[in-house]
């Protein structure tokens, strides 16, 4: 990011968990069980809210291009998490995020914020007890050799979110400008089609690493986080308008 910010990249990349540290809006793909399902996730993408928010970095130097779809996160750890109060007391990585950092707090972990790079060993060791990720991530970084025990919660879906210089895309013409859009779109939505894939053969291969796949109750993990949706209308009504019109997207 700061590469692309200082004109080293064109185009980066990253994800809505990392980019809330450029613009508090992307907090809201942050948020705990704010999307009632992968359609109205899909959804809120492709409308007028989505737009805005990948507008909402222009005068950071950037702006997002499209989003991809990164699945739903989960907690894995070496013993099942089938309720917040499995967590309790529990070392959990998170991204370096302030909405996960809050999430991770409220169901009664110690959040760890760790470079994703790290994890492995930080697992193996017992520096963190917990992480939580997709399944791709957490086969194909081998994590699954360290915690066998994969947990569907599924707290959040965090979007990819593909983005580029402003200064780089001023550059483009109108109409290069509109086919860069409009490829970015079509990429999107094969990214839909390749993450089902990915999905469902990188859980095939834990499987086959023993890994257990365990069944959440996530009404009580939606209990336990109720009091950050609270916090938000106290303390940020911008943030709090932003979540009720994502709640409202049929």
């Amino acid at each position: 990011m700061e590469l692309m910010q200082n004109g080293a990249l064109d185009m980066v990349k990253s994800n809505a968990a990392e980019l809330e540290a450029f613009d508090p809006i992307y907090s809201a793909f942050n948020l705990p069980y704010l999307f009632r399902d992968k359609a109205h996730f899909h959804t809120v993408q492709s409308n007028e809210i989505g737009r805005e928010i990948l507008e909402s970095t222009r005068d950071k130097g950037f702006v997002g291009v499209t989003y991809y779809d990164a699945g739903a996160r989960s907690f894995y750890a070496k013993k099942p998490i089938k309720t917040p109060a499995d967590l309790k007391g529990l070392k959990i990585r998170v991204q370096p995020s302030p909405s996960a950092i809050a999430m991770v707090e409220a169901l009664g972990g110690n959040p760890t914020p760790l470079a994703y790079g790290e994890l492995y060993t930080a697992l193996q060791q017992g520096v963190v007890d917990a992480a939580e990720n997709n399944i791709p991530s957490f086969s194909l970084s081998r994590h699954s050799e360290v915690a066998k025990y994969y947990s569907f919660d599924e707290h959040t879906m965090v979007p990819d979110v593909l983005v580029i210089s402003t200064a780089s895309l001023d550059k483009l013409t109108s109409e290069q400008q509109a086919a860069l859009m409009k490829a970015a779109s079509d990429s999107s939505e094969l990214m839909k089609k390749l993450w089902a894939e990915s999905e469902a053969t990188e859980k095939a291969k834990a499987e086959k690493m023993n890994v257990t796949f365990v069944e959440a109750n996530k009404i009580e993990f939606l209990r336990a986080v109720e009091p950050m949706y609270a916090k938000i209308e106290e303390e940020n009504p911008e943030l709090a308008e932003m979540i009720d019109r994502i709640k409202a997207v049929e």
